[in-house]
């Protein structure tokens, strides 16, 4: 079966005992910790629109061997919660299932483990019924989805079979935020989105959302790229950047999730931790990046054709004529050892294009945006 020698590798056993029907198309997986109202997640998952394809619902609850009595006891009591809710649905289209409590070693434990756990299990089944194609989608305990989402997201990956994934429209959830807390997720996305589309200016290709609650992925690519990361935090970040350097992630507009703008912090960053700094008075989401960052970026992209099999003299000279913002980063980051590297291995410049943009990745681009505002330039007001 295709994901024999995955499983293996990382000793993955199914812990669900419960058939998979041969239809059986989509897999959403929820990780969940300490989640009180992780049903209004499911109820709006079970009044999605019919797909064609069958649909389970794998949802992981998790706790460190560190968590504290109350989120442990939390976590029994959400469990039989959902049994309960489960054991009162009549859908035979769509099928829940509830994985642990599972108890985490420290090191390790956070959303990123969580959400391989799941997602692990369900390459497991899709095996099981010999589906290459399925698909397994990324969900959060505290987003809602459109009553439309599961049509949709079987519709896009139909009529695309060549993507291996795909991100997913949000707009966070607002209803009863305070004012400041409204204005604080209002311009947070603001930012999410300006990011995105000045990243797409530079000329970068993979300009994307990467939302832990928005994607899709098909499971033979999930196999191919070796699963979820199993980091404690922006594990969706790391996970999706890597994805689109096997094939085309594409994007799904015509349905919404709606993430919760609840104030956390329980991970180092992402939107919880920021709305709280913003919320305390320490983090000030009226600005955003200088978008002459971005300009300066593009004006070196624009002039990656030359970099192919370019000696160093010519690329010390080339130092001197892009934008000093982009010559002094590419002197900090040691740029000249991977570009030398890359035209090694690139016999022509076709290949170098391609691979350009996974060494100039947006990994990369991240740190470069974060040396420019130490060095550079100021944060600019929306």
């Amino acid at each position: 079966m295709f994901a024999n020698k995955y499983l293996q590798k990382h000793n993955t056993v199914s812990c669900l005992h419960v058939p998979v029907k041969i239809n059986t198309g989509i897999i959403v997986v929820i990780p969940c910790i300490d989640e009180p109202d992780i049903l209004l997640t499911l109820n709006s998952l079970n009044s999605c629109d019919t797909p064609f394809g069958n649909v389970e619902v794998l949802i992981v609850i998790n706790h460190s061997e560190t968590s504290g009595d109350t989120i442990k006891q939390n976590n029994l009591k959400t469990k039989l919660e959902i049994e309960g809710w489960v054991s009162g649905i009549k859908n035979e289209t769509i099928k829940f299932f509830v994985i642990g409590p599972v108890e985490f070693k420290k090191k390790w434990a956070g959303a990123g483990l969580a959400r391989k756990k799941g997602m692990d299990e369900a390459v497991c089944r899709f095996n099981h019924i010999r589906k290459p194609d399925g698909i397994i989608v990324s969900l959060d305990a505290d987003t809602l989805v459109e009553k439309n989402y599961l049509v949709e997201v079987e519709k896009h990956f139909s009529e695309n079979p060549k993507h291996v994934g795909a991100t997913i429209a949000f707009r966070h959830e607002t209803k009863g935020l305070p004012p400041k807390h409204l204005e604080g997720i209002r311009r947070y996305e603001k930012h999410l989105y300006y990011y995105k589309e000045a990243l797409k200016y530079t000329g970068y290709p993979f300009a994307m959302f990467t939302i832990g609650s928005a994607f899709a992925v098909k499971v033979d690519a999930y196999v191919h790229r070796g699963g979820m990361n199993r980091r404690q935090a922006g594990e969706d970040f790391y996970f999706l950047q890597n994805l689109v350097q096997i094939g085309t992630v594409g994007e799904i507009s015509s349905t919404k999730v709606y993430p919760s703008a609840r104030l956390s912090n329980r991970v180092p960053f992402g939107t919880g931790p920021i709305l709280q700094k913003w919320m305390n008075g320490e983090k000030d989401l009226a600005k955003t990046y200088n978008f002459k960052a971005f300009v300066d970026l593009k004006c070196f992209f624009d002039m990656r054709t030359k970099l192919f099999k370019m000696e160093q003299t010519e690329y010390e000279n080339l130092l001197s004529v892009i934008p000093e913002s982009v010559s002094d980063f590419l002197v900090y980051d040691n740029f000249w050892i991977e570009l030398d590297n890359l035209n090694k291995n690139c016999s022509t410049s076709e290949t170098f294009q391609v691979r350009f943009f996974q060494t100039f990745n947006a990994f990369k681009i991240l740190k470069y945006i974060n040396f420019v505002h130490k060095n550079h330039y100021r944060m600019q007001m929306f």
